[in-house]
């Protein structure tokens, strides 16, 4: 029997089986159908624009386009665009990014049916909720000073292992600068020492191992 006036989804994650489960689920609603699916997020781009679903639902790990990379494209495109991102990753910068990037929510996979569906049409409404733990963190987020692009290229290259001369040469900086920009992320993520440093901006969710 077809569905009068649902509300129109695209799902957006490389994982078929979870993509099928989340499926699953939406075709359960009344009110709901999925009217698109991909794994990819430069596809989602393509699929977007031929099928315009109601509300996108984003994984944030994606093959070609990360999926912030992918809802900053279809904002761009289409600034109404209702996303809600549905991953693993419960970090502070990921929440962080998601949201800036104009994601209206931010959900985990091991959230319940109620709560997905919930969500799902509250974000069609036009609003932006978020879960308590979810919004916690994003509130720390905010709380935390904001680290330079060339921070973030120094951290990056901390959390591998390099010493601070493999720093100054992969950035083409001398190395009293590595120690300066180093000296002002400590003093943000107010840490002591670069082991510190390494394991808070992994937790956070900063830098990200794989």
């Amino acid at each position: 029997m077809k569905k009068k006036n649902p509300i129109r989804l695209l799902v957006v994650d490389d994982h078929p089986a979870f993509r099928m489960g989340l499926t699953a689920l939406i075709e359960s609603e009344v009110d709901m159908m999925v009217v698109a699916e991909t794994g990819d997020g430069r596809n989602a781009i393509e699929v977007f624009r031929r099928e315009k679903p109601d509300v996108v639902l984003m994984d944030l790990r994606l093959p070609n386009f990360s999926g912030v990379e992918a809802i900053i494209a279809l904002r761009k495109e289409w600034p109404e665009c209702r996303v809600i991102v549905v991953t693993t990753y419960d970090a502070d910068e990921d929440i962080y990014r998601a949201i800036q990037s104009g994601a209206q929510s931010y959900l985990l996979k091991d959230m319940s049916k109620e709560e997905i569906v919930r969500t799902i049409r509250a974000v069609h409404a036009g609003e932006r909720p978020l879960p308590t733990n979810v919004a916690n963190r994003l509130a720390d987020r905010l709380n935390r000073e904001e680290l330079s692009q060339r921070e973030l290229e120094v951290l990056h290259l901390l959390v591998k292992g390099r010493s601070n001369k493999e720093i100054a040469a992969g950035l083409t900086i001398s190395e009293d600068t590595v120690k300066s920009h180093l000296k002002s992320l400590f003093s943000k993520l107010d840490v002591q020492d670069r082991t510190e440093a390494a394991i808070t901006a992994i937790r956070h969710g900063i830098v990200h191992l794989d």
